[in-house]
């Protein structure tokens, strides 16, 4: 605003002393003082507000003036309820120095002057900033000009004082502000990102306000126009693939030209995420092309054909062909919209528990949209890292096809691979947020593969893997190829009823003993099996004598039946320890 229009609002009270050429100077902020120097805390542009309580005497007031003049402030404004009127000294200080200076009638108080330039200057930056976004926008919709998310949130940075940052719905960060002192902390962009979810599978209208630690944050959804979220028949079909806008800022006061404002921004970021999806569909259709080739028995030679297509695609400047891990996912949603916790929408099929997705709602594009964003490492930042994934979905569930470059020959390449546990770690918070109590996300990662013939495999083990998770409690679950050479691997598949039977015949005696003589039979039986049957282990770890363990041992024989010293009975007991 300019020092003129300040004068043309009686309710300020301003008189002007001295400085009429120089009205047209601009007023970027405000500032109350009585320091004798307030230097270093100026940064130019403010008009400067001051009771008079740092002047003893005539000599104090060129040095004063003289300071604020070399800071780059705009004018000086002199309440008179100190002294009764601003002294002579003071505007013969001002004139020399070339800085304006007005009069406060004693009646206003500083704080109206304050709210006012703080006003009007926070809205004709808001109004600035909205034509920067405009043209920004029209230059990212025709083409890449524009450069990116971050130069508008370096605009909100520099225009309206704002932290901003973009963040993907698995709490991956996407783009931030380069003026921000610090990056924001992953646990902080994941906490955000389950706070966004939570609130939108709510039903709540953003903006969300949410404090994380000392900071209040703002929470604004980033909806892009190319993915159908307009016509979405529920907001599960888009709740896990939306990025989002964090704020560092509580949005509960500002006015509506800034909402107006923040919302411009949303939208012009979903411009280059609309971007990226296009980009995404070559990846995909080689993810695709692959998938059906192996799944239909084509040749080793036609599927390799096809990785050394995609190979450059995905690792460009690679000298040599990649390895290759499968990553299958499946995202079920209980069809009544809140089944209990744990377990995934199912259906009886011959007695056993069959997977499927709520009111014919695939679930398949939404599992590769959460596969494209949580293959990438959390420790990575932008929208890069994620081109180098390629996921195809078919039915109810989506496939990824992860390069690994090739390593030296001291490596079989699985040490370089991803690890089921490790590629949830990060995103397993927000995710579980965004399933809300009645979804699951369930992955099975192979091993990694060297050749075409060892892709279809890769296919099944990853499969067979994410059965094994899907058998598990929890919203989000994970399993690797590790776990495959295990007997673990026959329990999802053991009908519900044959397996209650089965783990109640062997331990309900036991648990019943333990509720009625407060005996400990169920630990010493699950650490007697990790100790490979070991009475002097076993004894050690429970801190017992070895004859009161065998003791226990006996009593549990005596009430299943069964004998610890067999093979065949210490496996049945493992199991159903397994399966309880």
């Amino acid at each position: 605003m300019r020092l003129r229009a300040l004068l043309d609002t009686d309710a300020l009270g301003l008189r002007l002393l001295g400085g009429q050429d120089e009205l047209d100077r601009t007023v970027r902020g405000v500032m109350t003082t009585d320091l004798r120097d307030p230097s270093r805390y100026l940064s130019g542009g403010e008009l400067v507000l001051t009771g008079l309580a740092w002047r003893r005497g005539p000599a104090d007031s060129e040095p004063f003036v003289r300071l604020l003049a070399g800071a780059g402030v705009t004018a000086l404004a002199a309440g008179e309820a100190e002294l009764g009127a601003v002294p002579d000294d003071l505007v013969a200080a001002c004139a020399q120095h070339r800085l304006p200076l007005f009069a406060v009638n004693e009646s206003v108080a500083f704080a109206t002057i304050t709210e006012h330039v703080v006003r009007q200057v926070s809205g004709e930056r808001a109004g600035d900033l909205a034509a920067v976004v405009d043209r920004h926008r029209r230059m990212m919709t025709s083409g890449p000009a524009g450069g990116g998310p971050d130069v508008v949130l370096d605009l909100l940075g520099s225009d309206l004082d704002l932290r901003a940052w973009v963040l993907s719905p698995a709490g991956r960060l996407i783009a931030g502000s380069r003026l921000a002192e610090t990056e924001l902390p992953a646990g902080v962009c994941a906490a955000l990102a389950g706070e966004h979810l939570a609130a939108v599978r709510s039903g709540r209208r953003g903006p969300h306000r949410v404090a994380v630690g000392p900071a209040t944050y703002s929470l604004f959804p980033v909806r892009g126009g190319g993915r159908g979220t307009a016509g979405a028949r529920d907001v599960r079909e888009t709740v896990l693939s939306e990025w989002l806008l964090a704020v560092e800022a509580d949005a509960g006061d500002w006015p509506e030209e800034r909402l107006d404002l923040l919302e411009g921004v949303t939208q012009l970021i979903a411009v280059e995420r609309d971007r990226r999806d296009a980009a995404r569909t070559v990846r995909r259709r080689l993810a695709q092309e692959v998938l059906e080739l192996v799944q239909t028995g084509a040749a080793p030679g036609e599927i390799a054909a096809r990785l050394r297509v995609a190979a450059p695609v995905l690792l460009p400047g690679l000298g040599a062909a990649p390895h290759w891990q499968v990553v299958v996912a499946s995202v079920e949603w209980d069809e009544a919209g809140g089944g209990p916790a744990g377990f995934p929408a199912e259906s009886a099929v011959g007695g056993r528990r069959t997977e499927g997705p709520a009111g014919g709602m695939a679930g398949g594009p939404v599992a590769q949209a959460l596969l494209e964003e949580i293959l990438v490492d959390p420790r990575s930042s932008g929208p890069e890292p994620s081109d180098r994934i390629a996921v195809a979905h078919t039915g109810d569930e989506a496939v990824a096809l992860v390069p690994l470059p090739a390593v030296s020959s001291e490596h079989d390449g699985s040490e370089t691979g991803l690890l089921a546990d490790a590629i949830l770690e990060a995103v397993r918070e927000p995710l579980s947020a965004g399933l809300d109590g009645d979804g699951r996300l369930t992955l099975g990662v192979s091993a990694a593969v060297h050749s075409a013939e060892g892709l279809r495999g890769a296919l099944e083990e990853a499969r067979h893997a994410r059965r094994v998770a899907a058998a598990r409690p929890g919203r989000v679950c994970a399993a690797g190829h590790q776990e495959l050479a295990s007997h673990v691997l026959l329990l999802p598949f053991v009908p519900d009823d044959v397996r209650r039977a089965f783990t109640a015949r062997l331990l309900d005696p036991l648990r019943e003993y333990d509720r009625r003589h407060r005996a400990e039979l169920i630990p010493t039986l699950e650490a007697f099996l990790d100790c490979d049957g070991s009475w002097t282990r076993c004894a050690a770890r429970l801190h017992l004598h070895v004859n009161t363990l065998r003791y226990r041992v006996g009593r549990i024989e005596q009430l299943t039946g069964r004998d610890l010293s067999r093979l065949e009975d210490k496996l049945d007991f493992f199991l159903a320890l397994r399966m309880s």
